[in-house]
This record gives structure tokens, sequence and C-alpha cells, in this order.
């Protein structure tokens, strides 16, 4: 009989759930899509004795994470040697009012991811990676634009991480309150947050006759940005 579990990360003391073990997760289906559903990501890592956390752009490729940032960072300098690191990403879906302070809360997916951050070194490696730092996001961009320069490209690092745990913790459940609570005559709700794009507010300065190109009409106004970098993650990335 064949296996039909899903493909997890491993489980251990560093990623493990401690608390509400019912809100963990730890297959690839969940995480990788609470990942793909992300643009912007918080990356933590020490250097000498000092933590740092530090926002940052990012994308997954199977089971790498790729950021990117200004060769000057003190975050990359620091990762060149295979700096252990932690990636997280969160998505907050409501505001939880409940009848008693304790039980006020909040619904979020949230994701940390585990490895060892290094510098993309090798020159084809590091090129692949900066036309997917556009393209992942917006596929087929990157041939529409002017190409960067050897400086550009030198101000800008690249940095790989191999994940080698991860955990997905979930809450969905709105308003819980203890049962006896739920007698008093107290105002509870729940408030949903959603991040939703916009209407495009184009260049004043475009050149007559630019149009915006077919690679952007997976972001609509009135979209879930989340849904929106899904999609564009499954159209970078098919299978």
């Amino acid at each position: 009989m064949s296996d039909t579990t899903p493909p997890a990360y491993p489980i251990d003391e560093m990623n493990r759930v401690k608390r509400r073990h019912d809100r963990g997760f730890y297959d690839h289906g969940t995480v990788h899509r609470l990942l793909d559903s992300a643009m912007l990501c918080h990356v933590a890592y020490v250097v000498d004795g000092q933590p740092y956390c530090t926002p940052t752009l990012f994308w997954r490729e199977r089971s790498t994470l790729y950021w990117h940032g200004s060769s000057a960072s003190r975050m990359l300098r620091n990762q060149s040697a295979g700096q252990p690191a932690c990636l997280t990403v969160t998505h907050f879906d409501s505001i939880v009012l409940a009848r008693c302070g304790f039980n006020h809360s909040a619904d979020y997916r949230s994701v940390m991811a585990f490895g060892h951050a290094a510098l993309v070194e090798d020159p084809a490696e590091k090129a692949a990676a900066l036309v997917a730092m556009v393209d992942r996001f917006f596929p087929g961009r990157t041939a529409t634009l002017r190409q960067s320069t050897a400086q550009e490209i030198k101000a800008t690092s690249v940095v790989a991480m191999q994940i080698e745990r991860a955990s997905a913790k979930i809450r969905a459940k709105g308003v819980a309150d203890d049962e006896e609570d739920y007698e008093l005559p107290v105002y509870a709700e729940r408030l949903p947050i959603h991040t939703v794009i916009g209407a495009p507010e184009p260049c004043p300065r475009l050149l007559d006759g630019v149009a915006r190109p077919e690679n952007l009409a997976l972001y609509q106004p009135g979209d879930l940005l989340e849904e929106a970098l899904r999609r564009a993650h499954a159209r970078t990335y098919p299978g």
C-alpha cells in the first residue's frame, strides 16, 4: 500500500508549536500556500550576540526561499557563510472582541521557516534570482524592462535559504468565550481584516500610448492581494 501522507517538514523542538498544538501545521501544502500568498516577510538573525529582525520582500522556489537587498545591508553581509535565520510571514485576518479581556484575540495565519541563509554567489543563479525577484510577482515583466546595469546588479545581493524546518499556525475561530460568559450582556464581535488591491495609479510621466500590460491583469482593483499573489506564483512556477 502506498503512503498517501502529504509531505511535511520535520518536527522538533525548533518548529513544534508549543501552545495550542491544534493550530499547528507542518505539511508542505499549508506552509507553501501561506508563503506564496505573501510578498513581505520578516527575517530574524543574530550578529555578534545582537538580535535583528528585518522586513524584506521574498519569494519561494520549491523548498528554497529567496530575498534581496542592498549589498551594504548588515543582514546580507552577515549571511554570506550560512547564517542561521528564521523567516516569518503573517496574514492578519480579523480582530476578535470577546466578553472578557482574556479572550480578546485575533484570527491569523502565520509561518515560521528555519534554515541557514547564505548569499547567492554563483553569477548564473544570481541572474536567475534577479529575474525571479520581479517575474515571480509579475510574470513575464522582466523581458519588457530596461536591462539592469552591471552596477545595479553589483549593488543588489540575493540570499537563499533552504527550508530545513517550518511550521504554520492558524487561528480561525472568531469569538470564543467561556461557555458561562455567553450569558453576560456584553457585546462581542469579529472584525474581518482584508488587504485589498486598490485602483492603479499610473505614473504621471508615462509616454503617450504606453498601456497597462496584460501581465498586470492578475492584479485587479477589489481583489484580495493574497489571491493575486497565489495566481502569480502558480503562473511563474506551474505544477
